[in-house]
C-alpha cells in the first residue's frame, strides 16, 4: 500500500470520452499492483457501461486490485446527511414549504458534488486505496465541485438564519419533545464543513492530487478545455497532463480527407496551446469501448510503459496576483529571448511567439479591466491589468 493515497481527477467536455480514459487509467494502475478505486461523480453515469459491470453506490471489486463506484445522491444523503436532512426539512416546514417540495430542497444545490467530496475524504482518511481515479462530471460541474466548500457554506448560512448556539439549544429541546435531532443536525453540519475543507486542501495539494484534461481534436472541445485549464490554474489546482482522445488514423478516403486535415491542425494547436504540459494521445479503436479487454488496449496505448500514478508536471504555469488597484497575470514561457506580442481581444489574450499564436482565456472578472503593459522576466510573461475607466 502507498504511503499516501494518490488522487487523479479526469475532466472534459461532455462526450469526449473521459469515462473511458479514467477507467482505462484505473485498470492500468490496478494491473501494475496499485489498489485502485475508480469513482464516477457524473450524474449521467456511464462507468458501469464502460466496465460492462453493474455498479452500486458503494465500492465493489470488478477485477484484481480494481474497485468501482457510481455515486447516488440520495444514498449518499442517507449515509452522510441524515441529521442535516432532518434539520433542513424542519426549517423548510417552518417556512411553509410542502413535504414533497421540502424533500427536493433538502437535496442541496451541489449535493452530488458534495457527496463526492465526502466520499473522497472518507477514502483518503481510511487509506485503503493506493489510487483514487475520479471520473468527473463535465467541466462546468467539475468547477462547481472544486469550489463547493465555500458555496455550500454560504447557501446553508442563508437557509439557516438562526444563530448557532440558539439553534443548538432549541434543537435539544426539539429532540426531547419530538425526537427530531436538530442539535445533532447542526453538529453534523459543522462536521460537514470541516470534512469539505479538509478534502479541498488534499485536492489542492500537488503532491497528492492531479487533474487531467481530456479533449478531442475538435475546435469547440479545445476551446472549452482551454477555458477549464485557465480556471483550474486560477483556483490553484494542479493540471499535470492533457489527453487527446479518439484520434483517427490516416484514411485514404475523400469523405474523411477534410476531417483528417482539420484533425492534424487541431492536434498541433493542442500541443502549442497547452505546452509545456505533457500531451498524450489515444487512437480511435473504430468501435465503442465496453469491457475490460478494450479498456486494457486503451490503457496500453495511452500510458505505454509509464506509471499513470506519477505526477507528470509540477510547475504551475499560470497565476493571477493582486497588486494594489491592478492585477498581474503571469504566464510561464521558458526559452524565450524576446518579449512576445500581446493583445487583449475580449475575454482572451492573443500571444504571438515567433510564428505561433496562443489564445489564453481570461478569468471573467478581468473583463472589467484593461491590459496596460506587459514584459518578460525570468521566463515569465507578466501582463498588468487596470480597471477600465
Amino acid at each position: 500500500m502507498a504511503e499516501r493515497t494518490r488522487l487523479l481527477l479526469f475532466t472534459g467536455k461532455g462526450g469526449v470520452g473521459k469515462t473511458t480514459v479514467a477507467a482505462a487509467t484505473a485498470l492500468r494502475a490496478a494491473q501494475m499492483g496499485y489498489k485502485t478505486l475508480v469513482l464516477s461523480v457524473d450524474p449521467a453515469h456511464s462507468l458501469a457501461d464502460a466496465l460492462a459491470t453493474p455498479l452500486g453506490p458503494e465500492p465493489q471489486e470488478v477485477s484484481e486490485n480494481l474497485f468501482a463506484q457510481e455515486l447516488d445522491v440520495y444514498y449518499s444523503m442517507k449515509k452522510h446527511y441524515g441529521s442535516v436532512r432532518e434539520l433542513l426539512l424542519t426549517v423548510f416546514k417552518w417556512q411553509g414549504v410542502g413535504r414533497v417540495e421540502a424533500e427536493e430542497l433538502a437535496a442541496l444545490p451541489g449535493m452530488e458534488e458534495a457527496s463526492a467530496f465526502l466520499w473522497l475524504e472518507q477514502f483518503y482518511r481510511e487509506g485503503f486505496f493506493d489510487l483514487i481515479v475520479v471520473d468527473s462530471a463535465p467541466t462546468g460541474e467539475t468547477l462547481t465541485l472544486l469550489t463547493l466548500p465555500q458555496v455550500t457554506q454560504w447557501w446553508l448560512t442563508k437557509a439557516l438564519p438562526m444563530q448557532k448556539m440558539a439553534f443548538q439549544s432549541f434543537g435539544m429541546m426539539t429532540r426531547m419533545t419530538t425526537g427530531i435531532p436538530l442539535d445533532e443536525g447542526y453538529r453534523e453540519l459543522d462536521d460537514l464543513f470541516t470534512r469539505l475543507e479538509r478534502i479541498r486542501e488534499v485536492v489542492s495539494d500537488p503532491e497528492v492530487s492531479s487533474i487531467r484534461l481530456v479533449t478531442n481534436p475538435e475546435r469547440m472541445v479545445i476551446r472549452e478545455a482551454q477555458r477549464t485549464y485557465t480556471y483550474l490554474q486560477l483556483y490553484g489546482y494542479l493540471v499535470d497532463a492533457v489527453i487527446t482522445n479518439r484520434i483517427l488514423p490516416p484514411i485514404k478516403d475523400e469523405i474523411f480527407a477534410p476531417y483528417l486535415e482539420a484533425q492534424a491542425a487541431h492536434l498541433e494547436e493542442i500541443e502549442a496551446t497547452f505546452a509545456p504540459l505533457p500531451s498524450f494521445r489515444v487512437p480511435h479503436l473504430g468501435r465503442e469501448v465496453f469491457g475490460l479487454d478494450l479498456l486494457e488496449r486503451i490503457g496500453e496505448a495511452l500510458w505505454g510503459g509509464a506509471d499513470p500514478t506519477d505526477t507528470l508536471y509540477h510547475e504551475r504555469p499560470y497565476r493571477v496576483t493582486e497588486e494594489g488597484r491592478r492585477y498581474r497575470l503571469s504566464l510561464h514561457l521558458p526559452l524565450l529571448e524576446d518579449t512576445p506580442e500581446v493583445e487583449q481581444m475580449g475575454d482572451a489574450l492573443l500571444i504571438r511567439v515567433d510564428k505561433r499564436r496562443r489564445h489564453l482565456v481570461l478569468p471573467r472578472f478581468l473583463a472589467y479591466y484593461q491590459m496596460r503593459e506587459h514584459g518578460l522576466e525570468d521566463e515569465w510573461l507578466n501582463v498588468w491589468f487596470e480597471e477600465s475607466r
